[in-house]
């Protein structure tokens, strides 16, 4: 830190202050260092009053530690994913460090480290006079006395919550001027004394070591060795611990990690750095070197090998963040987000924050290297940018029954590096996630929540197998607070159209689920509320991508999936059903270890959040999906899922699924405008179906590596089927008997007309008849095309009978005996066929059916 301009003034008040605080430090120091010299006068009682009146007990906090974050590897070994630091430190032990680093230290910093206790006298008072004197800032402390200066310092800067903060832990811990500076340096002296009387000399020795800075974030001679010369403390060479115990003395100056140089001389050129050899460093290297040979540390040849070597770093950067997570990086910064949230790792955000950086935990996730592969590969089918849209594209798997996340990919590559550009290649938002997570705010889920209404169905006890009018037209669909609101459903522009222009028919809740029928969807929102089915939403793990609630408004197109959502809440609604009804939160940690060792992973408990039967029942509705409008994302592995498809106006597609294992999310859309994806292909496919290619991928190297059992049966009541009343519509014009069967909740065909008395139109057969019948079967009728004539009744002798049908314009008359014993010789007539009052065409042929005595005679 820069010094202030000593005055005259200054000078003499420094050494009124020094004469009396260092006879106090050279009294205090002797007596307690050397407790055999006799102190004696009231100076001495009252210097030993002060110092025995200060603080003696040093708690010393654990290291400032780097937090690690671990993935499993193909071979199911844990490596390293990332870390987060303030001070970038790596401990060792003592028997881990070279011995001449030990030398090295002790012979430039402290060469009666081994006989004084705690604190080297003469040092300490030359120190205080010269400060006082010249203003300098010259430390004079024992290695025990840095040790305790450092000690405080990280035990102020721990518990740090900006910056300002940390700058003023090292104004109070390396202050030299003024009484300030006297009283922190007998402060400092006290502790170092007690410290020596508590620890082993090698002790103090390593906790220096592993305390020290050595420049910029790197702490400790472990990090120090690998950091400028790629090794570990344990192998250092004699010129390399020499350049190392150098820095202590200035850490920012004597770093050899710039080569364009730490500092620049009076005329504004740089200075020690590659050009110079590292000038300023190399000086302070070679005299540690000297300091070692001449207290015998050393030997001559080894001092002039080790001094006319160049100084040549071979740096090791220890990257930081997220940014080293290849392939993972999202789900590492979802990783950190669950770490800055969860109060398991810290009761407030500075104190999370803090523990990030400082806390040393080891963060053990729940990546799978096979699966995050897949999903990488299978994503890769979509562009990381194209020019005709902001097109994005996320996959998520999450397990069954546990929510571990197990892939997290998307189609734009992650970059800690902000862009203006809202359409660049790169990207740090997580499409997967929630804005609090680091997500973008979700995207519409279209289709893919009517899963919602379909659970919200089965809740209030309702049948997938009950039948609806689910054809275009207006729909009163319930609020929240029981009013109704007037919803759309038109083909023609007038409202939301069904996929493809479907009319829509009247049908089943699983029919109108397999085909993912919008207006069905409306006709179920006439029984249930749309409040209660955002609600079902929200109970099975789901909001806003902005993480508020889904039922503050309550709109009749919610049902059709307007509102935006986060891929990885969509993860854990479905997998609940895949669980048979239990929710398990989504979680990327299977095991978190503080600085301790102790366990400090989150608890994250599953809970029930439907029964059994609608579960079951609503997997059992979703594998009719799979025959459906999810067709095209079908496996044919033998594997069991089910899945809901889902486009939002052609801005958004999705494909959400599960196995009994594993359920996986797919979504492609805009990022940021309203291109329709229907319009554009890429690897083949039109963007609105590409979800064809990406989910069957992932889940099917889910299948392969994890398998997959068969859904439990549906509940026989939530499937039954229910009986209606079938009205009689003969005699009615085909309109009004359409429209009076699709009332009574059936569908109607209309065949071709008949032959009718009735006026042409109207209708004269239906098939089935009036009755009870299942609710949702199909109807026939048949109009009346007019030309229809009744078969007269005849009777007497066959001859009348046959000019009488002829009478009446039938054309084709024929007549049939039958020989009968006791039948007039002329005949009888019986009968006609068709039958008598039997509606049929004048050209339809007619056959006189009679009985006579011999038939062969005529």
């Amino acid at each position: 830190m820069p010094l202030p301009k000593r005055t005259a003034t200054g000078v003499l008040g420094g050494i009124a202050g020094l004469v009396g605080l260092s006879a106090i430090a050279g009294v205090l120091v002797t007596a307690t260092v050397t407790p055999a010299i006799a102190v004696s006068g009231y100076a001495a009682s009252t210097a030993l009053d002060t110092f025995e009146n200060m603080p003696s007990f040093l708690e010393i906090d654990p290291l400032m530690l780097p937090t690690e974050f671990y993935r499993k590897d193909s071979a199911g070994n844990d490596m390293l994913m990332a870390q987060f630091y303030d001070q970038n430190r790596i401990p060792v032990t003592f028997d881990q460090v070279n011995p001449v680093m030990f030398d090295a230290i002790t012979s430039s910093e402290d060469k009666n480290f081994y006989t004084h206790g705690g604190v080297d006298l003469v040092g300490t008072v030359s120190a205080l006079l010269g400060n006082a004197s010249n203003g300098s800032n010259r430390g004079g402390s024992s290695i025990t006395q840095q040790y305790v200066k450092n000690v405080l310092q990280q035990n102020c800067e721990s518990k740090a919550k900006s910056d300002e903060e940390v700058e003023a832990c090292f104004t109070a811990t390396t202050v030299n001027s003024g009484s300030e500076g006297y009283q922190r340096k007998l402060q400092e002296m006290r502790y170092a004394i007690q410290l020596e009387k508590r620890y082993p000399k090698e002790d103090i020795l390593l906790g220096y070591l592993n305390i020290t800075n050595f420049g910029g974030t790197v702490y400790g001679i472990g990090a120090a060795a690998k950091h400028y010369f790629s090794t570990d403390a344990a192998n250092l060479t004699i010129a390399q611990a020499a350049t190392i115990a150098g820095m202590v003395q200035a850490p920012n100056t004597y770093r050899i990690d710039r080569p364009g140089g730490t500092t620049e001389d009076s005329a504004g050129n740089p200075v020690n750095g590659e050009a110079d050899g590292y000038s300023l460093t190399l000086d302070r290297r070679n005299y540690v070197l000297e300091r070692m040979l001449d207290l015998g540390k050393i030997s001559q040849a080894e001092f002039d090998e080790a001094y006319n070597s160049p100084i040549t770093p071979t740096i090791s950067e220890q990257t930081q963040g997220c940014q080293t997570a290849s392939g993972a990086e999202f789900f590492c910064e979802y990783v950190r987000s669950v770490l800055l949230n969860d109060t398991a790792f810290g009761a407030d955000e500075d104190a999370r924050a803090a523990n990030l950086r400082r806390g040393g935990m080891k963060i053990y996730t729940t990546l799978d290297p096979d699966l995050q592969q897949s999903g990488l590969q299978a994503i890769s089918v979509v562009p990381a940018r194209v020019d005709y849209m902001n097109l994005g594209a996320s996959g998520v798997q999450v397990e069954v029954g546990t929510g571990r996340i197990l892939s997290m990919v998307q189609n734009r590559p992650y970059s800690i590096e902000s862009s203006e550009d809202q359409n660049a290649p790169t990207t740090q938002v997580n499409y997967n996630v929630r804005a609090q997570n680091g997500g973008g705010g979700g995207h519409s889920a279209g289709s893919t929540y009517k899963v919602f209404s379909l659970v919200n169905w089965l809740e209030q006890g309702h049948s997938v197998n009950e039948t609806l009018n689910g054809r275009v037209g207006t729909k009163k669909v319930i609020n929240c607070d029981g009013e109704t609101q007037n919803v759309v459903s038109s083909n023609s522009g007038n409202g939301v159209a069904n996929f493809e222009d479907n009319p829509g028919y009247t049908g089943t809740v699983y029919n109108f689920t397999r085909d993912s029928l919008n207006s069905g969807f409306f006709a179920m929102a006439e029984k249930i509320s749309v409040c209660s089915t955002n609600q079902v939403a929200m109970k099975m793990g789901v909001m806003q991508g902005n993480g508020e609630p889904l039922d503050t408004t309550n709109l009749g197109y919610n049902v059709l999936g307007d509102q935006p959502v986060a891929p990885l809440d969509m993860a854990e609604a479905y997998a609940s059903i895949a669980s048979n009804g239990n929710l398990c939160p989504a979680k990327a940690i299977d095991k978190a270890i503080d600085k301790d060792g102790n366990d400090i992973t989150p608890q994250l408990a599953c809970s029930r959040v439907m029964s059994e039967a609608v579960a079951s029942t609503a997997a059992y509705t979703l594998e009719g999906v799979m025959t459906g409008t999810g067709s095209g994302a079908r496996i044919g592995d033998g594997v069991p899922v089910f899945g809901k498809t889902g486009i939002h106006e052609y801005l958004h597609t999705w494909m959400d699924g599960s196995s009994t294992k594993v359920t996986t999310i797919v979504w492609v859309g805009n990022v940021q405008g309203d291109a329709l994806l229907s319009d554009y292909y890429e690897s083949g496919y039109v963007l609105s179906r590409i979800r064809n290619s990406i989910w069957p991928e992932m889940q099917g190297a889910a299948n392969a590596k994890f398998g997959g059992d068969a859904f439990p049966g549906p509940d026989s009541t939530l499937t039954k089927r229910q009986l209606a009343d079938l009205p009689s519509v003969i005699g009615m014009s085909v309109d009004d008997a359409t429209q009076t069967l699709r009332t009574a909740g059936f569908s109607v065909s209309v065949g071709d007309p008949v032959d009718g008395t009735e006026a042409p139109g109207t209708v004269v057969q239906q098939d089935p008849g009036a009755g009870r019948i299942a609710g949702g079967t199909t109807v026939t009728i048949r109009p009346s095309n007019g030309e229809g004539v009744a078969v007269p009744a005849v009777s007497g002798k066959p001859d009348a009978a046959v000019s009488a049908l002829r009478a009446a314009g039938f054309g084709q008359v024929s007549t049939a005996c039958t020989q009968k014993d006791d039948a007039p010789a002329e005949g009888t007539v019986t009968g006609t066929d068709p039958a008598a009052g039997a509606v049929v065409n004048r050209n339809t042929a007619i056959s006189v059916q009679y009985q006579a005595k011999t038939c062969g005679g005529r």
